[in-house]
């Protein structure tokens, strides 16, 4: 089988999301009810094309209740021969509007699944779902990963409760991996992958685990749940994007929730939510942790600014840092293109094995695609 998927994914593109959530909770004009739980997945992101390329790949799934009583949606890929070609269609991206990007598979009939050479857990950005980060899935299982990926709470099949900007869901994603290693599903040396929001659960959930944990992907972490917060919002109320659908929504979130005093909104949300999202702190997690990590970042995010990044890159020396000029939050997640060899390699890597954390290669095609000087570097 042969079919050509093109999937509009915004990856962790938190406007997109931000928009839909904002726009479509007309029950409420205020923001803290945001932070405390988003309205689920964005109605802009393009959930039936992507259904249909899901369907379009052997996959199981099923759901785990965690310990505080939310059902956790996660969803299983077999290593195996996809026949996987991604495009990265580069065209210019206004404020945040979608890119599109070509998903070409080519299935063996019948699909027969390979021995895993280890389990890697997919957990993806704010107001997004496990399905949306299909790309990696199919790019890690054809190198041989089972691939995980966990719907966070709050967020796609997965039942509410609180948002802990990774604390609570951290708890979450060890209850996940706990059953689904009694059942066989994870094998293996365990690694974590996780974008934007998904890559702060990742690192809370790295540091629980402990010694179970061999390595971490971050894409786009915050540092701090405040700090990004004060970032983000003003940055997305500032955003004139040219689509009509989300101008519409862009501008009916100014009216609603321009005029909000943002530290009196974190500071309602942490009261209702009993955790201080001043003092959820990704760099204290990463500093206790013993997994190794590979940290990924776009030096013109503007949602979560590199400087986050960079702290926690200066968190621990067992983290390896690599940050791309010409790529912000929409587009990093999205250039399998350029960073799928590297995470290969760098989860493959002998080092792991030997208790070491390895460096990663750069980019290959980083100078080819004008990316200027992709910097990998222990930031300061």
């Amino acid at each position: 089988m042969k079919r050509l998927l093109m999937l509009l994914l915004a990856g962790a593109g938190l406007w997109l999301a931000a928009c839909s959530s904002l726009s479509t909770s007309s029950a409420s004009t205020s923001l803290s009810d945001r932070l405390v739980a988003p309205g689920g997945v964005s109605t802009l992101l393009d959930t039936a094309r992507i259904a249909e390329a899901v369907d379009a790949v052997p996959n199981r799934h099923g759901f785990v209740t965690g310990r505080a009583g939310v059902p956790l949606f996660w969803r299983a890929f077999d290593p195996g021969r996809y026949g996987l070609q991604y495009h990265y269609l580069a065209q210019h991206h206004d404020n945040g509007e979608p890119l599109d990007t070509g998903l070409q598979l080519a299935l063996p009939t019948p699909f027969q699944p390979q021995a895993p050479r280890g389990t890697v857990v997919l957990l993806h950005g704010w107001m997004m779902n496990g399905d949306s980060m299909l790309p990696w899935s199919l790019q890690l299982a054809q190198s041989g990963y089972r691939v995980v990926t966990i719907d966070l709470r709050n967020h796609g099949h997965s039942g509410a409760g609180p948002s802990g900007y990774g604390t609570f869901e951290s708890d979450d994603v060890i209850d996940v991996i706990d059953a689904l290693q009694a059942r066989g599903e994870v094998v293996g040396p365990l690694y974590l992958f996780g974008v934007s929001y998904g890559a702060a659960t990742a690192l809370f959930t790295a540091d629980k685990l402990g010694d179970r944990v061999t390595g971490v992907v971050a894409m786009e972490s915050f540092a701090n749940a405040g700090d990004a917060i004060r970032s983000m919002i003003p940055h997305l109320m500032s955003l004139q994007p040219t689509a009509w659908k989300a101008q519409a929504m862009a501008a009916y979130g100014r009216w609603l929730y321009g005029g909000q005093d943002i530290d009196k909104v974190i500071a309602a949300a942490s009261q209702r939510l009993d955790l201080d999202l001043d003092r959820v702190d990704v760099t204290r997690a990463v500093a206790d942790s013993r997994a190794c990590v590979l940290l990924l970042h776009g030096q013109d995010d503007a949602h979560v600014p590199v400087g986050q990044g960079r702290l926690i890159a200066a968190a621990s020396d067992r983290v390896q840092y690599i940050e791309l000029r010409g790529e912000d939050h929409i587009t990093l997640p999205l250039r399998l293109d350029l960073l799928g060899g590297v995470v290969d390699d760098w989860l493959a890597h002998d080092d792991h094995a030997g208790g070491k954390c390895p460096a990663p290669g750069l980019p290959a095609e980083a100078d080819r695609l004008a990316m200027a000087d992709a910097m990998s570097k222990r930031a300061g």
